[in-house]
């Protein structure tokens, strides 16, 4: 059951995530201008990613419901269901969630771009008081949960960003790379800017200390994963940065390099999603 959480964990966070990034560098990178051959292909993803999102939030919520009741059959009881999403400071969140997850999906039906953008992003808010965001009450939770909101949108659009542009590279020809990069490299110096200060917020607050003891097991192991991962990324990052001219001649190599860098930026999800199920060391 637990490895299941885990895993249901790390699908949704991924798909909502990309989703809400890939809307919001697709204005940014492009202009609003149609680009006929990219913009059908991104349709496609975000329509696969908007229905993973859907399941994956209702299977959250099963899981969530037997983990609680202490059953697995429990995932197919209307009436615990009813109970967590009633009762459970998680059910009231997860009822909103899910309710956007519709929306955004019925959104797929009409033209309006800006509608999928907001629904997107209020989508990755509401991932914040779950997990050891809720874990503070009053003022305190409050601040930890904006925290958090503002830490998942700097990932969100990191991760959709690097998406869009392997997209983008597999089309090189057809765009000016050396401006799109500039532009893709000017907001990543504000994103991680934002992961950096609401992470060191995030463990200062979860665990007491600047970084949490002991340091080879458990939550501060994982967490240590997942910062080696996110340090790969600001190389690879800060690489394609330092050789941004004449990227056209080189589009093979960035390509390579910009999927590694999202690959990494996967692990460290999957880090994350392990690190929501491990208490945090008060």
């Amino acid at each position: 059951m637990a490895t299941l959480l885990v895993l249901c964990r790390f699908l949704h966070f991924m798909v909502v995530l990309l989703m809400f990034g890939a809307c919001v560098f697709r204005p940014w990178l492009l202009g609003t201008s149609p680009r006929p051959a990219l913009d059908r292909q991104l349709s496609r993803i975000t329509t696969l990613l908007a229905w993973l999102a859907l399941g994956s939030g209702v299977s959250w919520l099963l899981l969530i419901s037997a983990s609680m009741a202490g059953s697995e059959l429990a995932a197919l009881d209307l009436a615990t269901v009813q109970l967590v999403l009633g009762k459970t400071f998680f059910g009231k969140v997860w009822s909103l969630h899910l309710l956007l997850s519709g929306l955004l999906v019925l959104s797929l039906l009409t033209p309006w771009q800006h509608v999928r953008l907001l629904l997107s992003a209020l989508l990755l808010a509401t991932l914040a008081p779950v997990g050891h965001g809720a874990m503070l009450s009053g003022l305190s939770g409050q601040l930890l949960i904006l925290n958090q909101m503002v830490h998942l949108l700097c990932v969100g659009a990191w991760l959709g960003g690097l998406l869009l542009l392997v997209l983008i590279l597999r089309q090189a020809a057809l765009y000016p790379l050396e401006k799109i990069l500039q532009r893709f490299s000017g907001v990543g110096y504000l994103l991680v800017a934002g992961l950096l200060v609401t992470g060191l917020i995030n463990i200062r607050v979860l665990t007491g200390q600047f970084w949490p003891t002991p340091l080879f097991s458990g939550f501060a192991l994982i967490l240590l994963i997942k910062v080696l991962l996110v340090a790969g990324m600001l190389g690879l990052a800060l690489l394609n940065r330092l050789r941004i001219n004449n990227c056209q001649q080189r589009v093979g190599q960035l390509q390579a390099s910009v999927k590694l860098e999202w690959l990494l930026g996967v692990a460290a999800v999957a880090a994350v999603s392990l690190l929501g199920t491990l208490p945090p060391m008060l």
